[in-house]
């Protein structure tokens, strides 16, 4: 551990981490702007400067894990937003969508490159580029999984709160705050504490592998540590 190549892979895998979460906060701080709340631009959220959405100690988490971390949530007032409910979903979905755009611009631009570079140069694969590139496409793959999760305090169960009538919408939100987190902290920890599958993990994994599949993308991949 911290090894030279340690080092080196650490930073190929979390600056592409750390700049998928860094958009993933400015799209929703943005998004409440467009409808209407200025509450995250008071604060200064709507900027692509890491340093004000990074959290500390989900930082730490992140650099430790090399994967696992958290940036600071983004403040918004639901008063103000307008249309309420269609601002709520926006500002909710603006978060996983960016990522989802992120993880289709990595692609791209990966099968631009193969597609000029000579045919038979296997080591260009080994390039911190490509490396990077891929990491980011598996990056929002994942952020964008995971926060569609309808599961408190992740952007899905927003989503699916704001499409369920709003007379069921009180007893939903109580059922999230007094059992949403702790389901979600369980089917993380627990398989960790067995040594077993992670639900979440599997499901994330099934996504990456299915886009890896669809665009081809498999040679890169075996080339990577």
């Amino acid at each position: 551990m911290f090894s030279a190549e340690w080092i080196y892979e650490s930073i190929l895998l979390l600056v592409p981490l750390m700049f998928s979460l860094t958009v993933h906060e400015f799209a929703h701080a943005r998004t409440a702007l467009a409808f209407g709340d200025p509450t995250a631009k008071s604060m200064g959220r709507v900027s692509l400067n890491p340093l004000v959405h990074l959290d500390p100690l989900g930082t730490i988490v992140l650099i430790v894990t090399r994967g696992f971390g958290w940036a600071k949530p983004v403040p918004v007032n639901p008063n103000n937003l307008y249309p309420r409910r269609l601002g709520n979903i926006m500002v909710s979905l603006a978060g996983p969508a960016s990522n989802l755009c992120l993880a289709i611009v990595a692609v791209v631009i990966m099968k631009v490159l193969m597609a000029i570079l000579p045919a038979g140069q296997e080591a260009t694969w080994q390039g911190p580029v490509f490396e990077m590139l891929f990491w980011l496409m598996i990056a929002n793959i994942a952020l964008c999984t995971f926060n569609l999760f309808p599961l408190f305090p992740l952007d899905g169960h927003h989503i699916l709160r704001e499409l369920l009538p709003p007379a069921k919408q009180a007893d939903f939100m109580h059922w999230q705050i007094h059992y949403g987190r702790y389901i979600l902290a369980g089917m993380i920890l627990i398989p960790v504490l067995l040594k077993m599958p992670s639900p979440v993990g599997w499901v994330i994994m099934h996504v990456a592998s299915f886009a890896i599949r669809v665009f081809d993308l498999g040679q890169i991949w075996s080339y990577l540590p």
